[in-house]
């Protein structure tokens, strides 16, 4: 996406329509082609989906009419598929089942699921005017590679029993694999071969011709061999009659419906369906440098369930599928979406006798395929090769999707997330600085074996906002370079230029740091803190017991102000000495954990 300087005002709230009015029309074959293909996929995908929540197989169509529009139209990705997906569905099927009952009759559960779509979309545009977009940057990028990887598995297992055209159950991939495995002797050859043959098909033309429109070719191909050798004979199963006419708008009747009831179901579709659109889009978008905005992906998913509320329709997210799909044969822009509304729409009153003949199979094999493409093998390696850590919690976030499924996924990988930057908060690296030999300023002498320190003058940097998760490390380290510097340390300067913000139990330690060391004689200033920081401190009172004059502005004040103590004390200017070097060759002091292989933490003046 361009960049929000760059755009009329107007662009902020319909970034599609601001890519649309700068079309390139090079990019039309790659969106028509796209559109086609999604469209042939999404037609029986979404039938299924309807089918899922409850509602007629006809409502899934109606369903994805107006969320291509809209999102075409108000949405900030350029990839992102939108409509009914099995997430939602699943869940939609759950709430309308605990409010309206079995015995609720076809008409009153579609009444529900309808206002549940519209209390879902006002979910999300309460939290678009409320800014909680930001929530979606909790979703780290280890985060939003595994849970590509678990959306993956699950798209896979979901398919089994359709290449296999065997009965597999289960409401997790485990139970479907366990449900698989026990009827693998009841397989449908010809079903799986046919599956076999157009997966292995897809990936040869991806790797022989990457921008060839593989997928519709190889569905309009399995098509042809299916009637040509009559293979609905042999069993294989079509996609069978598309339903025709299109939704006619409709208010949901109120009638017998707790409000109140259906609002918990309605914040859990809405968590899901806006972690899956920011997740997804995301993932596209990062490999194309394009920008996905948080909360205009709320604003857009909002406008499109509350309108969808209003056609019969029932709550949407994005769909992996049917974006990966897109995006692997060349979709550019949102235009794809609307040549795959248009077909839908034709599709409903005039081409379900062609879709009729795509056989099922081909699909799950389809599904297969896309759902392959979204595990990143690079990026993971990528990742591994980064930090070990971050590693752990992509691996980790895939299991927690395909375990608990999608939305208790993404909690717990907000969780970990959190965990691991609270972890490398509460122990950061720090660093004591001295002067190096044809370098300005001062540098970590850990990264310079021919540092030197001034005599007497300690200058300590900790490379993190304190707050009470690290306050307790901060001391231990801070006054074990103390107890370590030769000759002894006379002048205690903390260079607080990396402690950004603090806590009320920071500054208690900050001064429990300063009464220990003028207990001992022991001079305490802070030099480079920012204007924010001095100003909270001076709120807590710690300005007052440290002094105002023992606050400068630069290190070289700071350095100037001990060298004129040192001169009035010793009678002669400070002489930097070299640093004395354990056998590591790392700097002779406890407690810093740095080593020589440490990137550069340099401290400028």
């Amino acid at each position: 996406m361009e960049e929000a300087t760059d755009q009329p005002r107007w662009a902020r709230w319909a970034p599609g329509v601001h890519v649309l009015a700068h079309y390139d029309r090079s990019w039309l074959r790659g969106d028509v082609v796209a559109g086609v293909t999604v469209a042939a996929y999404l037609v029986p995908q979404v039938m299924a989906y309807a089918e899922i929540a409850g509602l007629p197989a006809v409502t899934g169509l109606w369903a994805i009419l107006l969320p291509l529009l809209i999102y075409a139209a108000l949405g900030s990705s350029r990839q992102l598929s939108v409509g009914p997906e099995s997430t939602t569905a699943l869940m939609t099927a759950a709430g309308v089942g605990a409010l309206v009952g079995v015995a609720g009759g076809a008409e009153r559960w579609a009444d529900v699921a309808a206002l549940m779509a519209i209390a879902v979309g006002l979910v999300c545009l309460l939290g678009a005017v409320l800014r909680l977009g930001f929530l979606a940057n909790l979703l780290s990028r280890p985060v939003l590679v595994g849970y590509m990887a678990g959306i993956a598995v699950l798209m896979i297992t979901s398919q089994l029993g359709k290449v296999t055209k065997t009965d597999v159950t289960g409401d997790s991939p485990v139970a479907e694999l366990r449900s698989l495995f026990s009827q693998l002797d009841q397989a449908h050859v010809p079903t799986l071969v046919l599956s076999a043959s157009v997966l292995v098909l897809l990936l040869l033309v991806t790797w022989v011709k990457p921008r060839f429109p593989g997928p519709l070719v190889v569905m309009v191909l399995a098509a042809i061999v299916v009637a040509v050798f009559g293979l609905e004979r042999h069993g294989i199963v079509l996609i069978g009659e598309v339903p025709r006419g299109l939704p006619t708008p409709e208010v949901p009747s109120l009638r017998d419906v707790d409000l109140w009831a259906l609002v918990p179901y309605a914040i859990g579709i809405a968590v899901v369906a806006a972690s899956d659109n920011v997740l997804t889009g995301r993932a596209f978008a990062s490999a194309r440098r394009e920008r996905i905005d948080a909360g205009q992906e709320l604003f857009a998913l909002g406008a499109v369930n509350v309108a969808n509320g209003f056609v019969q329709g029932f709550p949407v997210s994005s769909s992996g599928s049917r974006t990966v799909i897109g995006d692997a044969v060349g979709s550019r822009t949102q235009v794809h979406s609307l040549v795959a509304m248009l077909l839908v729409v034709a599709s409903l009153l005039v081409l379900g006798p062609a879709l009729s003949t795509f056989p099922a199979a081909a699909l799950g094999a389809l599904v297969v395929y896309a759902a392959l493409r979204l595990i990143d093998v690079a990026e993971i390696r990528r990742i591994g090769h980064f930090r070990r850590s971050e590693l752990i919690l992509a691996a980790l976030t895939t299991t927690c999707v395909i375990v608990f499924g999608v939305l208790s996924g993404i909690g717990l990988a907000i969780a970990l997330s959190l965990l691991d930057l609270i972890r490398r908060i509460a122990h950061p690296h720090d660093g004591v600085l001295g002067h190096v030999p044809g370098l300005a300023g001062m540098h970590d002498v850990d990264d310079y074996p021919d540092a030197t320190l001034v005599p007497g003058l300690m200058v300590y940097r900790y490379d993190s906002p304190l707050f009470f998760a690290n306050s307790e490390d901060f001391l231990a380290r801070a006054m074990a370079s103390v107890e370590a510097m030769d000759p002894p340390c006379e002048w205690f300067v903390l260079n607080a230029e990396a402690n950004t913000e603090v806590d009320l139990t920071a500054v208690d330690t900050l001064d429990q740091l300063r009464q220990t060391l003028t207990d001992r004689g022991i001079i305490v200033a802070l030099a480079r803190a920012k204007t924010e920081l001095v100003d909270q401190l001076r709120a807590a009172g710690f300005v007052d017991r440290l002094g105002e004059d023992r606050i400068y502005p630069t290190l070289p004040t700071a350095v100037a102000a001990h060298a004129a103590w040192y001169q009035a004390r010793h009678g002669h200017p400070p002489t930097s000495t070299p640093l004395l070097r354990n056998g590591n060759g790392n700097g002779s002091r406890a407690g810093n954990g740095a080593t020589a292989t440490r990137r550069n933490h340099d401290a400028t003046p």
